[in-house]
């Protein structure tokens, strides 16, 4: 998890910057440009594939692929990238996710500059449904694999199983949004949240 020091900077972070937001607050750099494009060239990719299915094959095809190449980037830079996009600093044990979620219920959970204890759980579920309705995919465009009911059934399960975590994240920052008064669509555009 994210630590800070006196000056409230995460440990090995870039330095806060003065926000040029209405009310001028101190913002800090929290999501790096990496971060910003896999999270919304995955969001565009995800519903291009969604939308196409078997009707425009080529198409929902292509927006797969796109997935697999942003997962592969995103999971190298989880090891890689900056302080934020860092896996270490973003998951948690199961008991962190269950204590965060019930502080979440009583609208007294802790700000986190980063994920959030279930913030970091979900992009671990989704990259694994994620890659488990590719890798099925990719398996359907195979000679060997093409009509195998098994793997049609997993593809179709995985991908409406990411349906149900995409709602889920949706409602996770909007209550985080409204709970800690920020805007977290914003953030994840801007790279830049309140600073602690």
């Amino acid at each position: 998890m994210t630590t800070f020091d006196s000056n409230g900077e995460a440990g090995g972070g870039e330095p806060p910057a003065i926000g040029a937001g209405g009310e001028g607050r101190l913002m800090i750099k929290v999501w790096d440009l990496m971060v910003r494009l896999f999270h919304w060239s995955l969001v565009i990719a995800f519903t291009v594939a969604w939308l196409t299915g078997d009707e425009l094959k080529r198409v929902h095809e292509w927006a797969g692929y796109a997935i697999v190449g942003l997962l592969m980037v995103r999971v190298i830079w989880g090891f890689v990238g900056t302080s934020y996009a860092r896996f270490r600093n973003f998951v948690c044990r199961p008991s962190t996710i269950l204590s965060f979620l019930l502080d979440t219920a009583r609208f007294r959970a802790k700000r986190y500059l980063g994920h959030n204890p279930a913030g970091g759980a979900m992009v671990i579920a989704l990259l694994l449904v994620l890659t488990a309705t590719t890798a099925t995919g990719i398996m359907m465009t195979s000679d060997a694999y093409w009509g195998v009911e098994w793997v049609e059934d997993v593809h179709e399960i995985a991908a409406n199983l990411a349906i149900v975590l995409v709602g889920l994240h949706l409602v996770g920052v909007l209550v985080a949004s409204v709970e800690h008064r920020e805007n977290l669509v914003g953030a994840m555009i801007t790279g830049r949240k309140r600073r602690p």
